[in-house]
């Protein structure tokens, strides 16, 4: 995010609450190589409207390809960050709708397209391929700060009637690159591209990355699981592709991050519903993390609302894109929770969504058993990670007492009077300074020489942690680097 136009966003937000339903449009079975055409039309003017429109319509058998259109006025543009009277759009199949209902889902392009297909062979970005079946569909619209006079809508159903094609056959990443070991891996797992609101395709997006010094990526395009079906087809035998979704409801986003590849997370509640934990227990239970996407910026529901205490988070997103103000006031919420005793692991992410959003800026580097979804997950979940603007950025961080030396993550049990030895090295830095963080302690630092750092100290035992960050000296003290603590006492609390 950072300070990339935040409007973009908003072209994608998501939630739940209230629905409203029209009524069913019906249409009749028809001879092969002909299209029938109907329209759903309506206008969203009030602040009260709900958040979630259905438009049914009934499918035939014989349908080849479903082909959905939609206008509505631009959204305008608040000079805050955020667009009102901006209608979203996705849609679901005659499994159903109902919360989390994963069999319906069909698709969301949010904001960002207006228009798109789906048949047995294919579908537009953003959108599963597969079986036209006959019942009651459901575009879904997502209306979102309304103000009056709101804007009006017309969305335009065509149905392409004949037999259906070859079936659509996934090409998801591997999960794992052969002949790796334990190590510390490079990446960043908030990118979009063309499947939800990013302007790069699955190659060049692997392409910046490449070129970003990074080991993987995470796929997290927003509310839809497409992406994670395709990603085979692109991704070199050296790199790693993690499967996930940006679950952006109306309360916050969250990266659901390590999915198996096709798996869709529903995002159609608010904080009051008490949904976020059913989900976030769902994304575990097929092994893969919930980490809070920039929490603090001041923008309604990408901010994160459910709890400043991140509950039912594995991570927290504490720098997302090129440093900001907002990035500082996580951090400060992170080391406070730390002093409290709950640890969220800190992590970076670029949430790059175009070339001139870089791929890596933040990213974080994770100490794995080896490069494969399981073991970069592991590393995230155990915080045994730092977080850097580039891979020029090299950094070494141990605490050491008598036999015992940990890193990132680690625990390096000590009591009061203990010394604990602590060496931070980084590379690539000049012009910064290092801080060595203790609760309830000064800051030990130590500025650059030419483009790295050495610090070497002796911390008090008996505390819960000791933390490392590299600033800029200039005004700014812009983050350069920032490690998750080693802890000092018996448990990480």
């Amino acid at each position: 995010m950072s300070n990339h136009p935040l409007d973009r966003r908003a072209l994608l937000l998501a939630g739940a609450g209230t629905v409203a339903t029209a009524a069913l449009l019906t249409f009749e079975p028809a001879v092969a190589g002909t299209t029938t055409t109907k329209k759903f039309t309506g206008r969203f003017s009030t602040p009260d409207t709900p958040d979630w429109h259905y438009l049914p319509f009934h499918v035939p058998s014989g349908v080849r390809e479903i082909e959905v259109s939609y206008t509505r006025d631009p959204p305008q543009d608040t000079g805050l960050g955020y667009s009102q009277n901006v209608v979203d759009i996705g849609i679901f199949d005659s499994s159903g709708r109902g919360l989390g209902n994963a069999a319906g889902f069909r698709g969301w392009s949010g904001g960002a397209r207006d228009s798109f297909r789906i048949s047995k062979t294919s579908a537009t970005p953003g959108y599963l391929a597969g079986p036209i079946t006959p019942g009651r569909w459901r575009i879904v619209l997502g209306p979102y700060q309304i103000v009056p006079p709101g804007t009006p809508y017309t969305v335009t159903v065509k149905l392409h009637h004949g037999p259906a094609g070859k079936a659509f056959v996934p090409t998801p990443a591997p999960t794992s690159v052969s002949g790796t070991g334990q190590a510390w891996y490079r990446g960043d797992l908030h990118v979009h591209t063309v499947h939800s609101d990013g302007s790069q395709t699955q190659a060049q997006v692997l392409a910046d990355a490449r070129a970003a010094g990074l080991d993987f990526i995470g796929s997290s395009e927003h509310n839809t699981s497409s992406a994670q079906l395709t990603w085979g087809k692109y991704v070199p035998d050296d790199f790693l592709v993690i499967p996930g979704e940006e679950v952006t409801t109306r309360a916050g986003h969250w990266v659901a991050a390590g999915l198996p590849a096709g798996t869709w997370i529903d995002w159609r509640y608010r904080r009051e519903d008490e949904k976020l934990e059913r989900f976030t227990d769902l994304v575990r239970s097929k092994g893969g993390l919930a980490i809070a996407a920039h929490p603090y910026v001041p923008v309604p529901s990408i901010r994160w609302d459910f709890g400043d205490d991140f509950a039912h988070m594995d991570a927290v997103e504490v720098w997302n894109g090129p440093w900001e103000t907002f990035d500082d006031q996580a951090v400060r919420r992170w080391h406070r929770l730390l002093l409290a005793g709950t640890f969220v692991p800190a992590v970076g992410n670029s949430d790059s969504h175009n070339h001139g959003q870089q791929i890596g800026l933040a990213q974080t580097v994770v100490r794995a058993e080896s490069l494969s979804v399981e073991a970069i997950l592991a590393g995230y979940r155990g915080g045994h990670s730092w977080i850097a603007e580039s891979s020029a950025v090299g950094l070494d961080f141990t605490a050491t007492l008598g036999s015992v030396t940990g890193e990132c993550g680690d625990q390096v049990p000590s009591g009061e009077g203990d010394e604990v030895a602590v060496r931070l090295t980084v590379t690539g830095v000049e012009g910064c300074v290092a801080l060595l963080i203790q609760p309830g302690r000064t800051p030990v630092t130590a500025a650059a020489a030419g483009d790295t750092i050495d610090l070497q100290a002796t911390v008090a035992g008996g505390t819960a942690f000791v933390r490392a960050e590299v600033r800029r000296t200039s005004s700014t003290g812009k983050m350069v680097a920032l490690t998750n603590p080693i802890f000092l006492t018996a448990s990480a609390g």
